[in-house]
């Protein structure tokens, strides 16, 4: 499977993003520290993300991104895809040429796996994941972390 990094963080600043989102507009350095992202690494994956017209930006003092539509619309497929990754499980980049030129024995198989994958995806929102108990535990948990770092270097 060719899901790397890249489509990894994109999808989970994008889930930060949501389940921060009713607090206004996020920074990306917030999400880069509770998520432990390079920030200039979100600077670039928010700029596709915005090109897709998956993310808004908010310029100015408070500003940052905001989810271009709600988070029920957005799927873990579109997030992946504005970042140009795939779920792609073929050795061949689904171009059949897998076994010197020829389709090999087992490319529709892979094939196969990877439209499951990508309907699997297409199906799981963002407001599904952030609605899970065990999601909103994580965030919890990560705010916390968060919270408490500015408190250790205000005092």
């Amino acid at each position: 499977m060719r899901l790397t990094t890249k489509g990894r963080y994109a999808v989970t600043a994008m889930l930060d993003l949501a389940m921060n989102a009713d607090t206004g507009p996020i920074c990306l350095a917030d999400i880069s520290k509770r998520q432990e992202i390079s920030l200039s690494y979100l600077e670039q994956l928010f700029a596709r993300l915005r090109r897709a017209g998956l993310v808004d930006s908010v310029r100015g003092p408070g500003g940052g991104y905001l989810l271009a539509q709600a988070a029920e619309g957005i799927t873990v497929a579109q997030v992946i895809e504005a970042v140009n990754e795939s779920v792609d499980t073929t050795r061949c980049g689904g171009l059949s040429d897998c076994q010197q030129g020829d389709t090999c024995l087992t490319h529709h198989l892979w094939c196969e796996l990877s439209e499951h994958i990508h309907d699997f995806l297409q199906d799981v929102t963002l407001a599904q994941l952030a609605g899970r108990g065990e999601i909103q535990a994580i965030a919890s948990r990560q705010r916390g972390r968060w919270d408490d770092g500015i408190l250790a270097s205000t005092t």
